[in-house]
């Protein structure tokens, strides 16, 4: 259903914190004139963990109505509370997005029946297409393909965010799952070689301050032109480490602040990036020519 490059969007929140709105309406225009082939909204990257339910739904609409259907919105709706997820991907869909992304329970460490059923309830529920998200690192517990198959037969069940950058895990996932659920990586460094190995696509970090050259990255590993792919890549490699010197979104947020494009707000817990960092996020901007 999506394919190509997915940017995990950041929420832009003034000094205080309050979500700055007239800033996220110039990053939605931004990523539409750079060809991001969907917006996902009020995920990781977009601190949802700090988000209330309304704000968490108001955004999620704010987006929804500007794209206007130029281009996919995928609202990040997972909760580690099933009741909660389920209430969040219901205003999702009564908002407009086109499909949904369910982070696996987090804290609570499900076992792998429980994030059957967990997502199973979700996908009987709310008739709207459903992304799983496996990112083991941030949620203490794996979602393993045999889980995932058992999923694959649900009709709005459509696609799996993988995000361990673990290449055989790519693979073992598209082999499994055939055409039933797309498989998209959720690890940029790995991202060109997961969609070789036949993931559709990007759930991106990096394409929120490079958008068209993950675009383009991503469409021509899609079209097979790995040289063309590749050299995109190489030039990115620096952005794709330097902007998890720390924990995702801070030093995605603080790269768009040094491009002007943000304030440098941030929500505790997440603090503004540490000053050492800094100076390699500039680097990292100016060596793909980001900083005017």
């Amino acid at each position: 259903m999506f394919q190509g490059s997915l940017v995990a969007l950041v929420t832009p929140m003034h000094t205080n914190g309050d979500i700055d709105h007239s800033a996220l309406s110039n990053l939605i225009e931004f990523h539409i004139e750079n060809q991001t082939d969907a917006i996902v909204v009020a995920g990781t990257s977009g601190e949802s963990a700090t988000l209330t339910t309304k704000e968490h739904c108001d955004i999620i609409k704010t987006v929804v109505d500007q794209v206007n259907k130029r281009i996919p919105v995928i609202a990040g709706t997972g909760a580690n509370s099933t009741h909660e997820a389920i209430e969040l991907t219901q205003c999702a869909k009564e908002n407009g997005a086109d499909a949904c992304l369910l982070v696996s329970p987090y804290y609570n460490k499900p076992t792998q029946e429980g994030l059957y059923q967990h997502h199973k309830l979700i996908a009987e529920t709310v008739a709207i297409p459903q992304i799983l998200y496996n990112v083991p690192g941030r949620t203490a517990v794996d979602f393993l393909p045999d889980t995932v198959e058992r999923l694959a037969d649900i009709s709005n069940i459509v696609g799996i965010k993988e995000a361990t950058g673990d290449l055989d895990r790519i693979q073992q996932l598209c082999h499994l799952l055939g055409d039933r659920v797309e498989v998209y990586s959720g690890d940029d460094a790995t991202a060109m070689e997961s969609i070789f190995l036949g993931a559709k696509g990007d759930i991106s970090v990096t394409a929120n301050v490079a958008p068209k050259q993950m675009h383009d990255m991503c469409h021509f590993a899609l079209n097979g032109e790995k040289q063309k792919a590749a050299e995109i890549n190489a030039s990115l490699d620096i952005l794709h480490q330097r902007l998890f010197l720390e924990s995702n979104p801070i030093p995605a947020k603080w790269a768009l602040h040094e491009m002007g494009m943000i304030d440098s707000g941030i929500r505790l817990p997440l603090t503004p990036l540490d000053d050492k960092f800094r100076v390699q996020i500039v680097e990292a901007l100016n060596a793909n020519s980001l900083i005017k």
